[in-house]
């Protein structure tokens, strides 16, 4: 931490000194906490744009160089190294495991991928047609009450037990919630399968027929949970953290993050962007792309969805890995005459190359290709949401933990800028005799 200060002289000539604190890397924080007890005032910050809310050690992000760090080890490396639940272990130790602690993780995590048959009954109560989503936060907040043995959230091993019990029953969860929208029998999760090819299981398979879990498939739907598995300070994980300040339990804190990643501004992006190529193939598909780009650059309230992002300003570093497993998912499944992966290719190929999109920065995120591959392995667009709440499950657990153990940490609670009517009093007010008290 900085031993700097700053000196803000106010209108009528007044001083405030505050604190200037570093981190490890990244930009510099003014400590304003004991602003308003100097000056009477608040900071006003719609959105959190320059606000820092906690101090993290967990995920790093450089929006200008389009870099994401997991405990200090870039995306990219954590990626093609390393499983998942490695990644699972990294973000809620701190470090990688070696060889015998990621074996004991993952047999932990694999005992505990079933759910009490009770949930069963309770997810009999939902409308077949219910979204996936809806389901999912229910069945999640609803945990609390069939493992009520680990809802201490001021309690370590409570969280710890809640913590490997979220990891494990998430895939199960949502493919619960699938399988109940279809109409098919659900499918108890094997231990001897990996995380993902699990998930795979669960989702695809019935009791007619063996299924074989198809090593690219798993493969690329492991990269897609490690690069969704955690995201610094974003809405859900602001959520999960708001929601945790007040003591609540952790299945309730981490229903309130899957119910605040359903807005489509957030985790239901992957499947805003599924629909514009949908939309694209049916007007014309890639004969209508210059078209679309035209709309786009005469601000023909069309939206171009994937690409930019809130915070890189660059590539998103976890696009380059979404890309390159996007097409080892379509040569195995020798999709590339597909009409939207054509379209989508197209529009790839346009936006990196047109002045427009380079200027404002507009490079693929990573929802223009994780709904790309989603979609490929027969995942149901209302699920997408439903899967990225799978992935990022690890991560706001590990930043509940750490904002728990944080010696600062307080209930949150904002302040606001009021602009409504000062106080008035009710003699002023001509009231009718007869108005009903």
């Amino acid at each position: 931490m900085s031993e700097e200060n700053v000196i803000l002289v106010l209108a009528d000539g007044s001083k405030v000194t505050l604190p200037v604190l570093g981190g490890s890397v990244g930009p510099k924080v003014i400590d304003v906490r004991k602003l308003y007890a100097q000056s009477g005032m608040f900071t006003f910050d719609p959105g959190f744009m320059s606000t820092a809310s906690c101090k993290s050690a967990i995920t790093y992000i450089d929006g200008d160089q389009g870099e994401l760090l997991y405990r200090g080890y870039p995306i990219e490396q954590l990626a093609e190294k390393c499983s998942y639940l490695d990644v699972c272990y990294l973000l809620l130790n701190g470090e990688l495991p070696d060889t015998t602690s990621s074996s004991q993780f993952k047999n932990l995590v694999s005992h505990h991928t079933m759910v009490n048959e009770q949930m069963l009954f309770f997810l009999r109560g939902f409308r077949r047609d219910a979204h996936p989503m809806a389901v999912l936060t229910g069945l999640v907040g609803a945990m609390s009450a069939f493992y009520h043995d680990s809802i201490d959230i001021n309690n370590a091993e409570h969280r710890h037990v809640s913590a490997i019990r979220l990891i494990a029953k998430m895939p199960t969860l949502v493919a619960l919630a699938y399988k109940y929208g279809v109409g098919q029998p659900f499918m108890y999760p094997k231990n001897h399968l990996s995380h993902a090819g699990n998930f795979l299981y669960m989702m695809f398979g019935t009791p007619c027929e063996d299924y074989i879990v198809n090593p690219v498939f798993e493969k690329a739907l492991d990269r897609i949970f490690t690069l969704h598995a955690d995201h610094e300070q974003n809405a859900s994980t602001s959520t999960v953290r708001l929601c945790g300040s007040s003591g609540t339990n952790p299945f309730a804190a981490i229903a309130a993050g899957v119910a605040c990643l359903w807005g489509p501004a957030h985790g239901g992006a992957n499947e805003a962007c599924l629909n514009m190529l949908n939309d694209i193939c049916q007007k014309g598909g890639v004969s209508y792309i210059p078209t679309f780009i035209n709309a786009i650059k005469e601000n023909k309230d069309v939206k171009l969805m994937g690409f930019g992002h809130r915070v890189y300003k660059n590539y998103d570093p976890r696009a380059r890995l979404m890309q390159q497993t996007c097409y080892e998912v379509l040569a195995q499944l020798d999709s590339q005459s597909d009409p939207l992966f054509q379209v989508a290719q197209a529009l790839e190929k346009i936006a990196l190359e047109d002045e427009y999109f380079i200027k404002r920065k507009l490079y693929p995120n990573v929802d223009f290709y994780s709904g790309i591959v989603l979609r490929a392995l027969g995942i149901p667009t209302k699920l997408f949401t439903g899967i990225f709440a799978l992935s990022r499950t690890v991560g706001w657990i590990a930043q509940l933990n750490e904002m728990i153990s944080d010696e600062d940490y307080k209930i949150g609670r904002p302040r606001q800028l009021f602009v409504g009517s000062p106080r008035r009093d009710m003699d002023e007010l001509q009231i009718p005799e007869n108005a009903v008290h």
